[in-house]
Order: C-alpha cells, then structure tokens, then sequence
C-alpha cells in the first residue's frame, strides 16, 4: 500500500484551493466594480502602448467577438480607448488610458498583498516546492 495521496483527493484539495483564491479575487476586485477577466485583460492591454484587438484575444486565449465584449466594457469604464490601426484600416488598436494604468497599478498592489496573506501560510521552503510541483503539471 502506497502512502501517496490518492489522486481524487488532490484534484478536490486543488479545487478547493483554487475556489477560495478566485472568491478572494472577486472579493478584491468588487471596489473597483472589474471582473477579474477584465482585470487580466486590463493588464494585458496595459502591458503594451496600443495593442491589436485580435492581439488581446490571443493573449487571453479567447475568441475575437469576446475580446470586442470584453474591450467594450474596459472602454466603457474609461479604463481603454479604441483608434483604428494606420496600418491596417480593418484592425482595431487598443491603449490604456491614465485611469486604466492607475488601476492596474492598485490591483497589482492589492494582488501582491493578498498572495503575500495567503501564500504566507507556507515557509519559504514549501512555497519554492509548490511553485516547482505547480510547474510541472501540464497546462492548456
């Protein structure tokens, strides 16, 4: 018999884990009124001057329609601005506006201390263990 967790037990542990960090999220981000997809989009579209709209799908790995959705909320809040592209009349760029940097800037703050809580729990040595086994599990 083997002392190795049954591997249901840990997809439920994981699961479990996984639920509270997102409750967690959703509790941070409600002040500010932003999903957390619209938050990473924030960040994604943040992260570059303009970026293409069909750029911001691919990064977030999500159809072009849902990124215009997503864009359009963001744009909405006054958080993007949208401009066509000089280079191509048919695309789309999109810029983060000052207010839009500034919040990425508070949800990266409020995200550091969070994680810092949650992950705190651990010693330095269990969270170095984590971040190698999370490593090596396959992603999508």
């Amino acid at each position: 018999m083997s002392d190795a967790p049954d591997p249901r037990e840990l997809a439920e542990l994981f699961h479990a884990v996984s639920r509270t960090m997102r409750r967690r999220t959703l509790a941070q981000l409600e002040p500010w009124g932003i999903t957390p997809h619209h938050a990473r989009a924030l960040r994604s579209i943040s992260e570059t001057d303009r970026a293409r709209l069909r750029d911001v799908a691919d990064r977030l790995r999500i159809a072009a329609r849902s990124a215009t959705e997503v864009v359009d909320a963001l744009e909405a809040k006054g958080l993007v601005t949208r401009e066509p592209d000089p280079q191509d009349r048919r695309a789309t760029l999109v810029s983060p506006t000052e207010d839009g940097l500034r919040l990425v800037e508070q949800i990266d703050a409020a995200r550091a201390e969070r994680n810092a809580e949650f992950f705190g729990a651990l010693t330095a040595e269990d969270r170095a263990a984590l971040q190698r086994i999370l490593g090596s599990l396959p992603l999508d």
